[in-house]
C-alpha cells in the first residue's frame, strides 16, 4: 500500500485510533495531538516497504506512540519529584540574621588567620579551603605529615583562643563548634565577597 492509500485508511479508521489513543493516554486532548503525531509520521514514510495489513499497522503505531508518550510524562514526572525533594524547605535558607553573624564569624576568623604565620595559614587554607589531603600539603611545604598536622590543631586552637577572646557572652565556641565553621569557610568567602 503507498503513502497516499496509507492515509486515505488512516482518515478513515481515524474514530478508532482517536478511541484507542484516548484509552490509553486518558485525554481526549492527548489522543488528538498523538493522532496529528501519527500523520506526520506518514508523511515521512518512503513509501518502498509496503505494508499489507494497514489497519494494524496504524493501530500498533499509535500503540508504541501511547506508550512512549506515558514513559515521558513519567519520566518527567520523576524529575519534576526528584527536583522538588531536593529543594531546601523555607526554614532551611538562611535569614537575615543568620547571614550577617555567618559574615561577622567570617570577618573574625579571617582576621585571625591573616595574623597566623605564613606556613600555618597556607597550611590552613590549603586544607580547609581548597582541600588538598595532608600528605600533599607536607610534600608542598616541604615538612612531615604530623608536622602538617600539629600546624592545623595549632591554627584551629589559636581561631578559638581568638574566637573566646572576642565574644563578650558567657558561651564562647568550642574548638568543635570552630572546626565545623571552618568547613564551610569557601562558601562563606564565596558568599560574602560577592555581596559586599
Amino acid at each position: 500500500m503507498t503513502e497516499t492509500g496509507l492515509k486515505a485508511v488512516f482518515l478513515q479508521e481515524r474514530p478508532m485510533l482517536l478511541r484507542l489513543l484516548a484509552a490509553r493516554l486518558g485525554t481526549m486532548e492527548d489522543a488528538e495531538d498523538a493522532l496529528q503525531d501519527i500523520w506526520l509520521k506518514l508523511d515521512s514514510l518512503d513509501g518502498s516497504e509496503p505494508i499489507g495489513r494497514p489497519v494494524s499497522y496504524l493501530c500498533r503505531m499509535a500503540s508504541n506512540l501511547a506508550t512512549d508518550r506515558r514513559i515521558a510524562a513519567a519520566r518527567s514526572g520523576s524529575r519534576e519529584t526528584s527536583w522538588h525533594d531536593v529543594q531546601p524547605a523555607a526554614d532551611e535558607h538562611p535569614d537575615a540574621e543568620r547571614t550577617l553573624i555567618g559574615r561577622e564569624r567570617l570577618r573574625e576568623i579571617e582576621a585571625e588567620i591573616a595574623t597566623m604565620p605564613e606556613r600555618m595559614r597556607v597550611a590552613l587554607r590549603l586544607y580547609r579551603i581548597e582541600e588538598h589531603p595532608q600528605k600533599e600539603i607536607a610534600a608542598r611545604l616541604g615538612m612531615t605529615v604530623s608536622g602538617v598536622e600539629k600546624l592545623l590543631r595549632r591554627a584551629v586552637k589559636q581561631i578559638c583562643d581568638g574566637r573566646r577572646d572576642a565574644t563578650s557572652d558567657d558561651n564562647p565556641p568550642s574548638e568543635k563548634e570552630t572546626k565545623a565553621e571552618l568547613r564551610p569557610l569557601s562558601r562563606l568567602q564565596d558568599e560574602g565577597s560577592g555581596r559586599e
